[in-house]
């Protein structure tokens, strides 16, 4: 009994999250012996009650005359509470001046709130105390400031920062695998995952729909296949969100059928971002009715349509060559589900009534639609301007395209494409001369097949892969049987008032051309097995016409997935119907 009075009352245990904090809070005060765990507790349990009105009781606590002196725990739990909120960054400094030094935990949830809130040269200061306090490559902080550089497209940073953890952990390698997949470093992402499997970490749900999304950038079939039969032995294929990823990457290989069982097994788990993957998928293929048959399906099971849903119908129809039905879609959308349009569905309204010939139409819908044109709108335009070779307007929209982005190299070569074959000269030597001024480089072509689980890729010209003598050999073998077959170059794209060799060399030389000769000559596929080649532009006139020939030549199908849609050459045929 003495020694009861003598050493206090054990301290008072946190309630479970169900039960209000200010039971806790009152027995706190009426006790003499509450110590400061009790407090600290305290202000995290109200932070976890925002949607009770008892937010603001984590700072009263804090403050309140009967707290003993803050420590760095106290601290952290309040800059916790108001983390993503430039409070949190507040209470920081105002520990710092205490003077109190940060933990992993302060220093993890200050890296998430300067992300969010895109306080990167505080980060930095931040990243350069997390050194000389040598806490930067703890996993905690590690993971939060991989996030951060990431959330900044910074992912040179933060594969320096990824270098230097000594010990990484699942959370880090997820973290990167991640953050390279949403910044467009998809080779990078998938060689990430693969050392983390060889260093024999376990992996997240995470890491697994990271590398999907890596895979269905880069279209690369044999890898989305690999890693789905690895999330299926760790336990993740019936997760919503591998589910989902899945989806998506059999869906931007163009393998839509793997998609659509993988939706069927995970129909009940499956939320809008699934059915919006599935629909997707079809929507690249110009599917419209699979589109409209899930999307009925959809509201059946009792789902509401979002934006993303009718993104991806008007996708199809656009993809389709119904371009005039996107207008009633569209009209659908806000009166029937009211949704109000965003910019891409107004983007996709301009570039099919563009398409479709109603080029002055869809000005005018681009100057009166409830938004700014951007750039991608006047790019729609561009571009169906050319395609219909109309110089003059293609010249005005190329004109409002760089306003906007005076660097933009395809806006540049659209136009100088559509002048050239007008014969008109003179335009195009001075919009060189104004590419040179502005040092505006014209971004190269990359095309790239995927052979036994390894991207090849291949620029126009290239000469750099190891077997290249034999590529241009075998497209050389290739260029000259469809020739017999009655294949004839399309000049569009390539410069008049050059040599005939030269552009005919220019032509053959395409970087979608060499992966298809490289594809053939190693075998990538089996006999009957289609060839599956992805480009990061749009395939040129000339690659689409030759590849129809190469079909009859190869005797097998060949799919292109570029920039805009997927292309299925197949019997002197594509599925396009020469639409893209």
């Amino acid at each position: 009994m003495v020694e009861l009075e003598l050493n206090g009352p054990p301290p008072l245990q946190p309630p479970p999250l169900t039960s209000d904090p200010r039971i806790t809070h009152a027995r706190a005060i009426k006790s003499p012996f509450t110590d400061i765990s009790t407090f600290n507790n305290l202000i995290t349990q109200y932070s976890k009650f925002n949607n009770n009105n008892l937010f603001s009781y984590a700072l009263r606590v804090f403050n309140h005359n009967l707290f003993p002196s803050p420590n760095v725990v106290s601290y952290t739990s309040l800059v916790t509470a108001h983390s993503h909120t430039l409070h949190s960054l507040r209470y920081f400094i105002s520990m710092l001046r205490h003077p109190l030094l940060p933990n992993h935990r302060t220093l993890s949830s200050l890296f998430a709130t300067a992300a969010t809130l895109s306080a990167l040269p505080f980060a930095l200061s931040l990243h350069s105390l997390s050194l000389k306090l040598c806490l930067s490559d703890h996993p905690f902080v590690a993971s939060s400031l991989l996030n951060l550089y990431f959330k900044c497209c910074l992912p040179c940073h933060a594969r320096k920062v990824f270098d230097e953890i000594w010990q990484r952990d699942s959370v880090c390698y997820s973290a990167m695998i991640v953050g390279l997949a949403q910044n467009s470093r998809s080779v990078d992402a998938l060689l990430v995952f693969s050392d983390m499997r060889c260093h024999g970490l376990e992996s997240t749900v995470h890491s697994v729909s990271g590398a999907l999304r890596a895979a269905a950038e880069l279209a690369a079939l044999e890898q989305c296949r690999m890693i789905h039969g690895h999330a299926v032995v760790a336990g993740f294929d019936s997760n919503v969100v591998v589910g989902s990823a899945l989806i998506d990457g059999y869906g931007k290989a163009g393998v839509v059928e793997d998609a659509r069982q993988v939706f069927v097994e995970n129909l009940q788990v499956m939320n809008i971002v699934g059915w919006n993957a599935m629909m997707a998928g079809y929507a690249q293929q110009g599917d419209y009715e699979s589109t409209f048959e899930l999307f009925d399906m959809m509201e059946g099971g009792g789902l509401v349509p979002d934006k993303y849903s009718f993104l991806a119908i008007f996708t199809a129809l656009y993809n389709a060559g119904k371009f005039l039905q996107i207008d009633r879609w569209l009209i659908r959308m806000k009166e029937d589900y009211g949704l109000e349009p965003t910019l891409e569905h107004y983007t996709c309204l301009v570039g099919a009534m563009a398409r479709a010939g109603e080029l002055e139409c869809a000005e005018r819908i681009a100057l009166t639609m409830p938004f700014e044109p951007d750039a991608a709108v006047w790019r729609a335009l561009l571009s169906a301007c050319a395609f219909h070779g109309a110089a003059n307007k293609a010249q005005d929209m190329a004109r409002r395209v760089l306003e906007l982005e005076p660097h933009d190299d395809s806006a540049h070569v659209i136009v100088a494409n559509v002048l050239s074959a007008a014969g008109r000269w003179d335009d195009v030597a001075e919009l060189r001369k104004m590419m040179k001024d502005r040092r505006v480089k014209k971004r190269g072509g990359r095309s790239w097949i995927e052979v036994q689980g390894k991207v090849h890729i291949f620029v126009a010209g290239d000469w750099k892969h190891e077997r290249s003598a034999e590529i241009y050999q075998k497209l050389a073998e290739l260029m000259g049987e469809i020739e017999k077959l009655g294949y004839v170059p399309v000049w569009d794209e390539v410069l008049h008032n050059v040599g005939e060799e030269k552009r005919k060399e220019a032509l053959w030389n395409h970087s979608e051309k060499l992966a298809v000769a490289f594809g053939v000559l190693c075998g990538s596929a089996p006999p009957g097995k289609p060839l599956r080649i992805v480009k990061n532009l749009r395939i040129c006139k000339d690659c689409h016409e030759a590849f129809k020939y190469m079909t009859r030549v190869l005797d097998r199908e060949i799919i292109i997935r570029d920039v805009n849609r997927y292309h299925r050459f197949q019997n002197d045929n594509c599925t396009c119907r020469d639409i893209w």
